[in-house]
């Protein structure tokens, strides 16, 4: 990862947090966004003192402006983008469909697809322009499975996997590789959001608090998987899905590991992977 350009978002705090220091500790150099100052110019001081080079720009990734003067700055001080990393995402509205508020609804959408929608949309012709690229959505809960009273956080998880396998396909010529990440449940603000909704999250209030009992993914687990899809290592992996708490994705490289994985559907949206979804067969009488 020297010297390689890598755009984070939602880099504030938890998630983006953690991959931006790792990524920095690799030797990249970064540029972070996120909505709240305060909580990006944290990040940033702890990526000087780890002696990474580092641009912050705060904002609104459902914002066309914001994202498009963003990615501007980062080519006038970088010269090049060679990673982007979609990782901003908002929970949207907790409880049954018919409560949910519209508003909040729809900037779940507008955060969670839209976002990553306008960061590929102004950062992939100067991928095209440079013939390289790696681009690293994230999916979770929700898109593998239904995720009741998270209907838009779901609708626009499963919508990001869609976007991802397309976009694979439709880059494959230009050299630039497009997968996806579900980070399992971590310790993160979304959590504290969950346990806030109590019974109106069903199923998930017992699961974050399990989170918060230690329970959840490691952090920095994540952020070590997104390293690997960033890096050479992972050249020609495209178009795929893989859990950072459920995949072995370190064996990914190993010739017959990878001539599996580039010649089937596994690790992708239609994934059968025993935890999940279990692959059936109709057994006759």
């Amino acid at each position: 990862m020297r010297n390689k350009v890598v755009v984070i978002t939602g880099a504030g705090r938890g998630i983006g947090r953690a991959i931006a220091i790792v990524l920095a500790k690799k030797g990249a150099r970064i540029a972070i966004t996120s909505r709240t100052e305060a909580e990006l110019h944290r990040t940033e001081e702890e990526l000087n003192e780890h002696g990474a080079e580092v641009l912050a720009a705060a904002g609104d990734v459902s914002s066309p402006i914001h994202v498009n003067e963003f990615v501007n700055k980062v080519i006038d001080t970088y010269g090049r983008i060679d990673v982007l990393v979609n990782n901003a995402g908002v929970l949207g509205p907790i409880g049954p469909i018919e409560e949910n508020r519209a508003d909040m609804w729809r900037y779940a959408i507008e955060v969670n697809l839209f976002g990553v929608f306008l960061l590929c949309k102004y950062v992939i012709p100067h991928m095209k322009r440079q013939r390289s690229g790696k681009i690293i959505n994230f999916s979770g809960a929700g898109a593998p499975s239904p995720y009741p009273r998270f209907t838009a956080y779901s609708a626009s998880k499963t919508g990001v996997l869609g976007l991802t396998q397309t976009l694979a396909l439709e880059l494959e010529d230009f050299n630039i590789q497009v997968n996806a990440v579900a980070p399992g449940i971590a310790d993160t603000r979304m959590q504290d959001e969950i346990l806030a909704a109590g019974e109106s999250a069903g199923a998930a209030f017992a699961k974050a608090k399990e989170v918060k009992d230690g329970k959840g993914v490691e952090l920095s687990k994540v952020a070590e998987l997104v390293a690997f899809l960033a890096s050479d290592t992972s050249g020609g992996i495209t178009g795929k899905y893989f859990s950072a708490r459920w995949d072995d994705w370190r064996g990914f490289t190993e010739r017959s590991n990878m001539e599996r994985l580039l010649a089937s559907n596994i690790y992708t949206i239609q994934r059968i992977d025993e935890v999940f979804y279990r692959e059936t067969k109709v057994r006759s009488r």
